[in-house]
């Protein structure tokens, strides 16, 4: 498998690709993290900086990402279980400036049971940015679970121009603190 990694609106990306379409796109805050995270999903791949396959791919996405164009249509060269196509599927069919809460992902594919297995399946996606895992929101609407940061997750869903909640965060007083600040009676 053929790779590079650029420079990006989200810090270092790599895109790697074979003969057929990309295969896995992710990011690091510096090149060594961006192999370690495809080298975490392909362990025993060969890969290798370059190649004709690789070059013709990065500018349009890198355009999306500096809003220079539209969200691209590229193919892509992925492998999943048939549960994990079915996910991905659902959300290349979310719209570009809309998103989805995991238990809809789960329903639309007619499992409304499994929002969960949704939300792993979401989270194996190996071509972040082009099967859009980042319009996946938790049920209240707010950021939930991105690979590479909420950080990162905020800012493609406001360069599409997507509506969401701040993430939920999490308590930082200890519970006896938490509950003297909301006037409960502590022994």
């Amino acid at each position: 498998m053929n790779y590079t990694i650029v420079e990006s609106p989200l810090g270092r990306m790599l895109l790697a690709a074979t003969e057929k379409g990309i295969a896995w796109i992710g990011f690091g805050d510096s090149d060594q993290k961006a192999l370690e995270e495809i080298r975490s999903d392909f362990p025993d791949i060969a890969l290798h900086h370059g190649g004709p396959s690789i070059e013709r791919y990065v500018a349009p996405v890198l355009q999306f990402l500096e809003r220079k164009a539209a969200f691209p249509a590229l193919p892509l060269d992925v492998a999943g279980t048939l549960f994990q196509r079915q996910v991905w599927d659902e959300l290349c069919a979310i719209p570009t400036g809309a998103t989805r809460s995991y238990g809809e992902i789960a329903r639309r594919i007619g499992r409304p049971d499994a929002p969960r297995a949704t939300g792993a399946a979401v989270g194996a996606n190996p071509v972040s940015i082009l099967i859009p895992c980042h319009r996946a929101l938790a049920s209240d609407g707010s950021l939930h679970n991105y690979r590479y940061g909420l950080e990162r997750k905020r800012r493609l869903l406001e360069l599409e121009g997507a509506n969401f909640r701040a993430p939920k965060l999490q308590h930082s007083l200890p519970l006896e603190n938490r509950e003297r600040a909301r006037g409960d009676q502590v022994p």
